[in-house]
């Protein structure tokens, strides 16, 4: 069920990994990453997530450019990103425009297209690059029960 809202998040400090090209790689990046905040000592917390900065159809995939995150304890300094693209930053407050797709990853398409008319219609502006947030473990559950939290950042227009 198609049921989009707007809220405010609040600052949060993020591990994360710099990419380019294939989607193909966001399982082994996230090994990458969580490996990398692991070794430094961080603690994660919330749920993992990836901001798309280039439009898949208007970029060719190889061409791709997207960041994986995985949220960590506030007060981690800022840093990177290293030679590896693993770096911390802190993510300003921001009001997103949300709705959760329920299903395969490769089917999130109608949910974005669904959630940008949506935002149209209620008076606000894309006003920056989508989020996915990944709120069921793969490993935990069939392609069909997969949560995505699709977001865009937005402003009133």
């Amino acid at each position: 069920m198609f049921e989009p809202r707007v809220n405010e998040t609040e600052q949060m400090t993020v591990a994360y990994l710099a990419m380019r090209g294939a989607y193909a790689q966001i399982p082994e990046g996230y090994g990458r990453l969580y490996q990398w905040v692991q070794a430094c000592g961080y603690v994660p917390m919330g749920m993992p997530r990836a901001v798309y900065f280039t439009d898949p159809a208007v970029v060719p995939e190889a061409d791709a450019l997207w960041e994986l995150w995985a949220p960590v304890q506030p007060g981690v300094s800022p840093s990177g990103p290293d030679d590896q693209g693993l770096g911390v930053k802190a993510v300003a407050p921001r009001r997103l425009a949300t709705a959760v797709h329920k299903g395969p990853y490769d089917s999130v398409g109608a949910t974005y297209g669904a959630l940008a008319g949506w935002i149209a219609e209620q008076g606000y502006e894309i006003a920056g690059p989508p989020e996915e947030a990944y709120l069921t473990d793969p490993a935990e559950a069939p392609p069909e029960e997969y949560l995505t939290e699709i977001a865009f950042p937005v402003r009133v227009t």
